[in-house]
């Protein structure tokens, strides 16, 4: 990364995870010894290019002090909000007086433990080398897209070429993603990640190509295949 472009990650994590069916926040889960959220956040606490960590925690969260990873002093934590650009709004409005205009801010699901540090290396270098206003990890689709109306009907084909399943990271530089945040939370518009809101600001994010091993854990099925990641990482 270019000495002139500083980075923070922020990784929200005030969700429930209902559809786990389990009685923890599933970040919380443990595999191989440690909380999913453990696993992810230190894929960057080793970083030598990282200004800070604000991990966005529920008012209500009783696990997150009882790791050991709470101590750490690159980690700082926030007040999450009901939805996840809540939380992402209310790391970016910690950092006002701390982040300068070009910083980059990286945001990665707390449940996405799966990456490695060498996609997170090449992600900020091909973000950081093109030196625009930011993109996201995202997979492009070979499977055919049929768009469907409310009765589960199909009313068209989508030519498949322009889609693509996005992921995290996703990375922008720090003014312009709060200003497109506060403007989508001021026009009450919901968003479900951090390039809608840049896209509805007028921008246009690069798409960088992720793996397929990056996945969201969402489900039980998830963990197995984490466990199994983990085990062949060591």
């Amino acid at each position: 990364m270019s000495n002139n472009n500083r980075l923070w990650v922020v990784i929200p994590a005030a969700g429930i995870g209902k559809r786990m069916g389990v009685d923890i926040p599933k970040q919380y889960i443990t595999v191989c010894d440690k909380a999913i959220i453990e696993h992810t956040v230190e894929k960057f606490t080793s970083r030598n290019d990282l200004q800070g960590i604000l991990v966005a925690l529920s008012n209500s969260d009783q696990h997150w002090s009882t790791l050991e990873l709470s101590k750490n002093n690159k980690i700082t934590t926030v007040t999450g909000g009901e939805e996840r650009y809540k939380s992402v709004y209310n790391a970016l409005c910690s950092l006002k007086n701390k982040a300068g205009d070009d910083d980059w801010i990286l945001v990665h699901d707390a449940v996405r433990p799966c990456i490695t540090t060498s996609e997170i290396d090449q992600f900020i270098a091909d973000l950081d080398h093109l030196n625009g206003i930011g993109g996201i990890l995202a997979l492009p689709c070979f499977e055919t897209m049929k768009k469907a109306n409310t009765n589960h009907e199909i009313e068209e084909t989508i030519d498949r070429k322009f889609i693509w399943h996005a992921q995290t990271p996703q990375m922008f530089r720090y003014k312009k993603l709060f200003l497109a945040i506060e403007k989508i939370m001021n026009e009450n518009i919901f968003i479900t990640d951090e390039a809608m809101a840049m896209e509805l600001a007028g921008y246009k994010p690069m798409l960088i190509q992720g793996t397929h091993s990056n996945i969201k854990i969402t489900d039980q099925n998830d963990l197995k295949y984490l466990e199994s990641f983990l085990r062949q990482e060591i």
